[in-house]
């Protein structure tokens, strides 16, 4: 059980923080994967982003470029004769070649058994050869004699191969490396981090005595394709060259080459004063060019005399099979399939020209390095947005990763993988997003949860305040019920909080047969505060009001002091009250901290105001002296009440209703309007001022009108209404 929560626990960390530690986690192990597979086998996906280098940038053949190649090609074999060859005519070709003074002759040909066409092996071959034909054939000069003659008056360079396991009693395999031109080590052993070979695949000793350089002809396709070759390897303890570098050795007349290598293996090969750049194993990348027609000349045209041996002159010539069916052709970087001949002549020519690609130690770096930023950022940045934000942000550090690619190898030849930090940004920002949904997904699964249970708890409090509300209203006094069957005034009274419940108040009871109380206040509050401590007034109020009978002020004065008391959150409430004496129209009132009621309609016509009392509101001076004032009004007249509600009630706009326009409404009802009609003309009025704007505060209307002694002279029947 508890290793099940863990684990799940474990998720939801990694998960969570918008998919930071799991994109995190993701980064650093495919930096690290980067940096240690980069000293093994290399990876497919990188060496085909190499190769979209070279299809999109190949190099440029040049013909000033000193390499010819000598193919023996479907003509020739047309014109000449089947391969193989009998060698005297390859030495008669070799002659051929020599006679224009080549730099280096360079052999892409393997010779290990005898030649069968050779005169002194005829008789073996033909057994019904006349004796003195066949006596007279063993005089003649061996074939492979004359082509290791013809190779001796020439700079020649032989190919040999390097075998990693081989019969040492096979025709042409050496038990050791053989002659060759071995190096000259400087600098660290490079050997544990070369190619290495046990043995090699040699011509006959008779021609392969003959050369003045041995190179290696082996050349290892990875994935397929070939990229690479040796500039140089190893064979039993000796450093050999590759066939390349001993083509060059010989064409500058070197009689030895070097090898710089280091603590981390072969670094380059010094050929006279060419240095060629390597690999720690001591290959080469070869920066390819298309297939040029023109580095070729047809063995056939050479035999024929039909071209001039000075095209030959200081030139490095490679001698070799492109016939099909007879040729190793190789696919190379550029979409191509070429013969081996014609790869190493273009070993040759980018080693000349200076311009072989290298994979330095510190692009594994580079690239670890770019991966590690390129995530941090997406780490920063991919939470923050939405995934097409990030997404974009994705785009823009690969194009950036391709750029510095496209740079590096068209200036000094660096090959920049782009793909591998690509690849793992694109999988951070794959994880990332994945981890960010599936939190998104059950941060919304959460949200529905909460709002369920908030809707749930919603609806509890509002059956709450609903109850409230109730309560509250049935705490406000009825007319109908508190002055039932009174003919000589009439009262009504509006209340709308602004939320379900609030702070508003008003009271209207009788003190004695004669006189009524009426009361209208404003809780500094609204909502549930404002509804109790408006509750604790209004009975406050009514209690000290019904114990002092027709004091007003001493009434006002006591509820003043309880409402202090243990007022522990500084709550107040303003208020006007008033006492009106139905026989006589007399009024005793009193304000505390309210606006001054109107007094409308009646013999004296006009809108007027009551004034002369005041003081601060309910709750704010502990024993305040309050004092009450007297009026007397006219049958017929309305006293109007109202709260700040209505004047500080705001449209849509934010403009304020005012006292001025309370004012000319009640200064437009038309006389003889009851007092229900004259608070719906006042709550109607704010209503379409606001335009259907939050109400900001509580609204209250009390109106009260007195209809005369015995309600005789009124001008509308004494009907109390709420």
């Amino acid at each position: 059980m508890g290793g099940g929560w863990s684990e799940r626990r474990g998720f939801r960390i990694l998960r969570g923080g918008r998919g930071r530690p799991l994109g995190l986690g993701c980064l650093a192990f495919l930096v690290l994967l980067g940096l240690a597979a980069e000293d093994r086998p290399p990876w497919v996906g990188r060496l085909y982003w190499f190769d979209v280098y070279h299809s999109l940038m190949p190099r440029v053949w040049r013909p000033t470029t000193p390499v010819t190649i000598v193919e023996i090609d479907d003509g020739s074999l047309g014109r000449v004769g089947q391969w193989p060859w009998p060698r005297t005519q390859l030495a008669r070709l070799v002659d051929l070649i020599g006679a224009g003074g080549p730099a280096a002759v360079g052999l892409d040909l393997l010779m290990p058994e005898p030649d069968r066409l050779s005169p002194t092996r005829l008789p073996a071959l033909v057994p019904s050869l006349e004796p003195d034909v066949a006596e007279r054939l063993a005089r003649l000069p061996d074939s492979d004699a004359e082509l290791g003659q013809a190779l001796g008056r020439v700079p020649a360079v032989l190919g040999i191969a390097g075998l990693e396991e081989a019969d040492a009693a096979a025709p042409g395999v050496e038990s050791a490396a053989g002659p060759g031109s071995a190096a000259h080590v400087q600098g660290g052993d490079p050997r544990p981090f070369m190619r290495r070979f046990a043995t090699t695949l040699r011509s006959l000793p008779v021609i392969d005595d003959a050369g003045r350089g041995h190179g290696l002809l082996n050349a290892d396709p990875d994935a397929g394709v070939v990229r690479r070759l040796p500039i140089a390897a190893v064979v039993g303890p000796t450093v050999l060259p590759g066939f390349a570098a001993e083509l060059l050795r010989v064409a500058h007349g070197e009689a030895g080459w070097g090898v710089r290598g280091s603590r981390h293996g072969m670094e380059a090969a010094e050929i006279g004063s060419l240095l060629v750049s390597t690999q720690s194993d001591g290959s080469a990348w070869v920066r390819f060019s298309p297939h040029a027609p023109e580095r070729f000349v047809s063995a056939a045209d050479v035999l024929d005399g039909r071209l001039d041996p000075a095209i030959f002159a200081r030139r490095i010539v490679l001698l070799g099979v492109t016939a099909l069916g007879l040729s190793d052709y190789q696919a190379t970087p550029v979409g191509e399939r070429m013969p081996g001949v014609e790869i190493h002549a273009q070993l040759v020519e980018a080693a000349l020209e200076g311009r072989l690609l290298h994979r330095p130690r510190w692009a594994a770096w580079l690239e670890a390095a770019i991966a590690a930023l390129g995530g941090l950022t997406l780490l920063v940045i991919a939470p923050r947005g939405r995934p097409r934000r990030s997404l974009a942000v994705l785009l823009i550090l690969a194009a950036w990763t391709v750029g510095l690619g496209v740079l590096l190898y068209r200036g000094p030849g660096v090959l920049l993988d782009a793909a591998s930090p690509i690849l793992a940004l694109t999988l951070v920002w794959a994880v990332m997003t994945a981890a960010g949904l599936a939190e998104a997904d059950g941060q919304r699964r959460a949200l529905r949860r909460q709002l369920g249970e908030e809707r749930e708890a919603a609806a509890r409090v509002a059956g709450e305040l609903a109850a409230a509300r109730r309560i509250q209203q049935s705490l406000l006094p009825d007319p109908r019920e508190a002055f039932a069957g009174e003919t000589r005034f009439a009262v009504a009274a509006r209340l709308e909080p602004a939320r379900v419940v609030g702070g508003d108040l008003y009271d209207f009871f009788r003190l004695d047969a004669d006189r009524i109380f009426v009361l209208i206040g404003d809780v500094s509050g609204k909502g549930m505060p404002g509804s109790l401590f408006m509750a604790v007034s209004k009975a406050l109020c009514k209690s000290t009001a019904l114990r002092a009978g027709g004091d007003l002020a001493g009434a006002v004065r006591q509820a003043n002091r309880e409402i202090s008391r243990d007022n522990r959150e500084a709550m107040f409430v303003t208020a006007f009250v008033v006492i009106l004496d139905a026989r006589t129209g007399g009024l005793a009132y009193l304000s505390a901290g309210h606006d001054a009621p109107y007094l409308l309609g009646g013999p004296a016509d006009g809108l007027r105001r009551l004034r002369d009392s005041g003081g601060p509101p309910l709750g704010v001076i502990d024993e305040f002296p309050y004092e009450a004032a007297s009026a007397r009004i006219e049958a017929g007249v309305s006293l109007c009440l109202v709260t700040d509600g209505v004047t500080e009630a705001r449209s849509r706009d934010g403009a304020l209703y005012g006292r001025a326009r309370l004012e000319t409404l009640l200064a437009a009802i038309p006389p003889g309007r009851g007092p229900g009609e004259i608070a719906d003309a006042v709550l109607d009025d704010v209503r379409r001022f606001g335009g259907g704007a939050e109400a900001a505060d509580d609204v209250a209307v009390v109106v009260v009108r007195w209809l005369g002694p015995a309600g005789a002279d009124a001008p509308v029947a004494a009907v109390s209404e709420r």
